[in-house]
């Protein structure tokens, strides 16, 4: 599908995408009660115009967290992640218009929950181990940004990110409350943020099978496209080949040509011959002196 057929095959879909966001939104505010759209983060994010600038936004948060024990997983955390979430939202780019892009909506709300552990010391460790797990299932669906997107793949990413954007409303509110705990890899007693941590993991998980798929299908056409260029090539080469047999044939007919003149010019020299026989013959009789004609 090309870009313009996608984007008039998702116009009529952006009013429903939009309402998702927005009631995605509303669900943050009800929980935090912050205005994701209203806080000053949400403006800068809004003005990046590349991924290194909504980097640089977003580390200057991670630089107010504690960080004593040059615990880098921060970074390495927030890199790869950005990075998929900014494709994404260049996918939806594509097709899409949107007030607030999902995009910017996750980022503002990773800007905030930082934002939150700053005055939480405790829950440091805890927030990473939530970031890790979103770093995993985006880690999935990077082979969305290799495929050609889709209708239906649009309207995964868009779930997909109002999940996660739930998952970090819930979490910030924890954080706020104190209530943010783990054992292991579990969330003691947050049944709410468990359950969606693991909706986003069945997601993610389905969404990337499918994404495989999709990416099978634009290499088997790729391949059915390539086999015709060789189909073609073939024919060309064998177009090539009869040229060059009547090349072959003009030349021979070339060949013959030359040895009829060849032959003529034998044929030339002979007469020539002749007539400078005939010519000598005529001078002798031309110069035969007078006493030796009868009278």
């Amino acid at each position: 599908m090309s870009q313009s057929h996608l984007a008039a095959s998702l116009s009529s879909n952006d009013s429903n995408f939009q309402l998702i966001i927005n009631n995605a939104l509303k669900a943050y505010e009800k929980r935090t009660k912050k205005d994701l759209l209203a806080h000053p983060l949400a403006a800068q994010l809004q003005a990046c115009d590349s991924l290194s600038s909504t980097l640089t936004v977003l580390q200057q948060q991670i630089q107010g967290l504690d960080q004593s024990r040059s615990d880098d997983r921060w970074t390495k955390w927030l890199d790869p992640t950005v990075n998929v979430l900014f494709a994404f939202s260049a996918t939806l780019g594509a097709g899409v218009s949107l007030a607030f892009p999902p995009a910017n909506a996750i980022f503002t709300g990773i800007g905030v929950l930082l934002s939150t552990a700053k005055d939480v010391r405790a829950s440091k460790d805890n927030i990473m181990d939530i970031f890790e797990r979103i770093e995993m299932f985006f880690r999935r669906l990077e082979i969305y940004t290799e495929v050609p997107p889709t209708a239906q793949m649009m309207d995964t990413i868009i779930r997909i990110m109002v999940e996660v954007l739930l998952i970090l409303g819930i979490a910030t509110k924890e954080i706020k409350q104190g209530r943010l705990e783990f054992f292991g890899k579990k969330l003691i007693g947050r049944t709410d943020l468990e359950d969606a941590l693991k909706r986003l993991d069945k997601l993610t998980q389905e969404e990337a099978r499918m994404a495989i798929v999709q990416n099978l299908k634009a290499t088997r056409t790729v391949d059915e496209r390539v086999g015709g260029v060789a189909n073609m090539a073939v024919a060309i080469d064998n177009r090539v080949a009869s040229v060059d047999d009547r090349v072959a044939n003009v030349d021979d007919r070339v060949a013959r040509v030359d040895d009829g003149v060849a032959r003529v010019d034998d044929k030339v020299a002979i007469i020539d011959d002749k007539v400078t026989s005939v010519d000598d013959k005529v001078a002798e009789v031309l110069h035969v002196k007078p006493e030796n004609c009868l009278i």
